[in-house]
């Protein structure tokens, strides 16, 4: 156990934190319901009162609950001058732990207006290439430039971003407990704990996949479809001429009954010879499944080996953990008026990462204008907000993947399976180019660059293909040729009537109402996320 305990979200690290988190990892596993029958709604409706006809002066136009990646939200949209409000139950700091980034997701802070460019180098606090993907007796290493190389300080990059907020009219509320939302007719409620109500035209719901809206939302649903257990350590110690590089994804040993171990790998920005290392594990949240100390138990046993170093020449400076449900239910859709759930809380995440800051910011363009959008024109009904987290297939289409890296419960294949198949995929998208290996990487799913990727595999392995549909089964594969066939769909309406389209919506001078303008721009948008055309190379 270290003594040393990360501050903000995510970062507690004491062994009273592991066991708290394994408690509720255990309850998710053991219930088929987080917001079981009898408890007090979270979110409630009232159809007839109205509360902002009599003083709109203490009404903001947005609150986002859930403020340590809320924020960035939130200053998005304040930077386009509408009143904005950012509830935190805690501090509203930034943990210890750094964040991995790329400059070029970096740079959409920019220009969103979140930060300056001169914010940007004191908030980078390491700089490394290049990153490795390798896998168990399978292929040869893929190596990459400038994709998750820059170590980030979350307490540097929310010091800067709510200086920006602030100064430019935004209101922090730390040490506030929301209780509960009502929603009226005309605004929102935040219920909070021994204070006054927050009133809001929206409020955006950005407390993660643990938020009790989610959960109220999700209901009997609320099992998760698939889940990504993490655990992982930065430790001092290691040799800083070899700590100059990290590992995206690496395995180092053969499929158990319980799953594949992968491995990430990255130096820290706090010593030269210190060194973050995660292991992590695709699962189902069947009861059989690990603890988080279980699995803590395996890394200790199998890192000294993969880092090639020993235990007792390394100095922990933090441990850290996590779970990561996913929902094929995904983008959640808005249950009420003038609620949105934003970033892991909409589970617009791909099943295949940990969600958090990457995820939320490549769909921050996106965020910013549909709900400036949606402001401007008061179009906050749910029907309205449904369409700013519409379904995308390219999300949809990447539980193939999940599937096809996990072992369901009295599944068999062979130890060796998921490492193969890593192996030959990462081969051949090599040989195909950075417009297909370098999309994928960053967790972005695209139709040509995945069209072309099976048929190589196929053609350059048939044996590894038959195995592959028998192990998955054919259900998921034919539930994934929907989404695939849909992400060709909206890939061809993207580039052959997109453009027009977000032209004809943007023309203030024809007959369209401002809600059909508000249509074609989601739609636009819809196409460009949902094949997975908003990322360039």
């Amino acid at each position: 156990q270290t003594n040393v305990e990360a501050g903000g979200a995510g970062g507690a690290n004491t062994l009273a934190a592991l066991r708290r988190t394994d408690a509720a990892w255990a309850s998710l596993r053991a219930s088929t319901n987080t917001f079981p029958k009898g408890m007090p709604p979270f979110v409630t409706t009232t159809a007839s009162s109205s509360i902002t006809t009599s003083d709109t002066n203490d009404v903001y136009d947005v609150v986002v609950c859930g403020g340590t990646l809320g924020i960035l939200v939130a200053t998005a949209l304040q930077t386009r001058g509408h009143k904005c409000a950012v509830i935190e139950r805690g501090p509203l700091r930034g943990r210890q732990q750094e964040w991995n980034v790329s400059r070029k997701e970096l740079a959409e802070l920019v220009k969103l207006g979140i930060l300056t460019q001169e914010d940007l180098e004191p908030i980078i606090s390491i700089e490394f290439n290049p990153v490795r993907c390798a896998f168990h007796d399978a292929g040869e290493s893929v190596l990459v430039n400038d994709i998750l190389n820059l170590g980030v300080s979350p307490a540097e990059l929310l010091i800067r971003v709510r200086r920006r907020f602030e100064s430019a009219g935004g209101t922090v509320l730390e040490h506030t407990a929301l209780e509960g939302i009502e929603v009226h007719p005309d605004a929102a409620v935040c219920k909070i704990a021994n204070s006054d109500d927050v009133k809001a035209r929206l409020v955006l719901d950005c407390m993660g996949f643990g938020s009790p809206a989610v959960r109220q939302a999700r209901g009997a649903d609320a099992r998760p479809d698939g889940v990504c257990l993490v655990v992982g350590s930065c430790a001092s110690g290691f040799d800083p001429a070899k700590n100059t590089s990290g590992d995206l994804i690496y395995t180092c040993t053969d499929a158990t009954e319980q799953g594949q171990y992968f491995w990430e790998a990255f130096p820290a920005g706090s010593g030269a010879d210190h060194r973050t290392t995660y292991m992590f594990s695709y699962l189902d949240a069947s009861e059989h499944r690990p603890s988080l100390e279980e699995m803590f138990e395996d890394y200790w046993r199998i890192m000294p080996a993969y880092q090639n170093v020993e235990l007792e020449h390394l100095k922990v400076q933090r441990v850290l953990f996590g779970f990561f449900p996913t929902y094929r239910d995904s983008p959640l859709q808005p249950q009420w008026n003038r609620i949105l759930q934003v970033g892991d809380a909409s589970g617009i995440q791909s099943p295949l990462s940990f969600g958090g800051f990457g995820a939320l910011i490549r769909h921050l363009p996106r965020l910013q204008s549909a709900i400036d959008d949606a402001l401007t024109s008061d179009l906050l009904e749910r029907d309205d907000l449904a369409l700013i987290n519409a379904y995308q297939p390219s999300l949809s289409g990447a539980w193939l993947f999940q599937r096809a890296m996990s072992i369901p419960k009295g599944a068999h294949p062979p130890p060796t399976f998921i490492n193969n198949l890593l192996g030959t995929n990462f081969g051949v998208m090599e040989k195909l180019g950075d417009g297909v290996l370098r999309p994928f990487l960053q967790d972005v799913i695209q139709f040509g660059p995945l069209a072309r990727t099976l048929l190589n595999m196929a053609v350059s392995n048939p044996p590894l293909t038959a195995r592959i549909v028998y192990e998955v089964g054919p259900s998921p594969i034919l539930d994934w040729v929907r989404h695939f066939a849909a992400m060709g769909a909206f890939s061809a309406l993207d580039g052959s009537v997109g453009a027009g389209m977000k032209q004809l919506a943007s023309d203030e001078t024809n007959m369209l109402s401002a809600r059909q303008r508000f249509v074609l721009r989601r739609v636009e948008e819809q196409w460009r996320y949902g094949s997975g055309l908003d990322y360039h190379c």
